[in-house]
């Protein structure tokens, strides 16, 4: 069976400097960058064909997005084109930690962790507004290792889940190896939510994450999001691979399992969202070339 209708590649975000006489050959006033690139980060040719059909968005954890942010997104992106947007952190957070960004809140328990209401009427209103949802891939819940027990986080993410509009579809990404396992597998397929295979620091790698799902997927789509080494800190990660413009170590082992995970997908008619970001072995686009030459080697003709 083809893999490629099955698989959307993508960057974990795109506007990166370093990029610039790789992906970007446009000149760009430096203020506008940023807000401007996504055009042409959107119709990258490689070897004749758009090597990206879809992109995180990070900046979203921080801030729920606008509807004129929205609008310069439709303003750029083609119609085959799907953004996966990260959740406000103000709902995946549970306690806020000691960091000066939090202001008054920090070293506070968050009182709106996992509130449905505020989602729903916040987060989720200027996608309907600008009519974005034809170009929304999964919407990832990211939540940073916390305190909670496995009982009480699967407990109120199924409350959480049960009350958020069902019309979008959405994935968890946990960095608490520990949730992974048969309540947490169940509470996700039982609401058709997405797990996200994260490769990241402390983490177990793609395939264990699956085997401990019982290898099996938990929506008609999953998205796997490639992060940093493992067992490597962020800001190692992040000194090894500046400037970002080449690959600084090729990860045999996460490349393999990444094909593995999008094979059993596509063999059962499951959409795979690959985001590759830089950390992981210096120049995300060159990652997702590699892993799309194996996923879609060239025809013998």
């Amino acid at each position: 069976m083809p893999l490629s209708p099955f698989t959307r590649f993508g960057t974990s975000t795109w506007a990166y400097e370093g990029w610039q006489g790789q992906i970007y050959t446009r000149p760009y006033a430096k203020t506008n960058f940023a807000r401007e690139c996504l055009s042409e980060y959107c119709h990258y040719l490689h070897n004749g064909e758009p090597l990206f059909c879809t992109v995180g968005n990070d900046s979203t954890f921080y801030r729920p997005p606008t509807a004129n942010q929205l609008r310069q997104y439709l303003n750029q992106i083609p119609e085959d084109f799907e953004m996966c947007f990260k959740v406000w952190e103000e709902i995946t957070v549970p306690h806020f930690a000691k960091h000066v960004r939090y202001g008054h809140k920090a070293g506070h328990p968050n009182p709106r962790f996992l509130d449905a209401t505020l989602f729903n009427e916040l987060v989720l209103t200027p996608f309907r507004e600008t009519k974005f949802e034809s170009h929304m891939g999964p919407i990832i819940f990211e939540f940073q290792r916390h305190g909670l027990t496995s009982q009480d986080f699967c407990t109120r993410l199924d409350r959480f889940l049960d009350k958020i509009a069902p019309d979008f579809r959405y994935a968890v990404e946990i960095r608490n190896a520990g949730l992974l396992g048969p309540d947490y597998r169940q509470i996700l397929e039982a609401h058709g939510v997405a797990h996200v295979y994260n490769h990241w620091s402390y983490m177990p790698a793609l395939l264990q994450q699956h085997t401990r799902l019982e290898e099996r997927f938990t929506a008609p789509f999953t998205v796997l999001r490639l992060l940093t080494p493992l067992n490597m800190s962020y800001e190692v990660a992040k000194k090894r691979a500046a400037p970002y413009n080449k690959i600084v170590g090729i990860l045999p082992q996460a490349r393999t399992e990444t094909v593995a995970l999008i094979k059993q997908a596509a063999g059962e008619n499951r959409r795979t969202y690959v985001l590759v970001n830089n950390r992981l072995e210096g120049n995300a686009p060159l990652t997702v070339q590699a892993l799309k030459a194996i996923v879609t080697p060239k025809d013998n003709h």
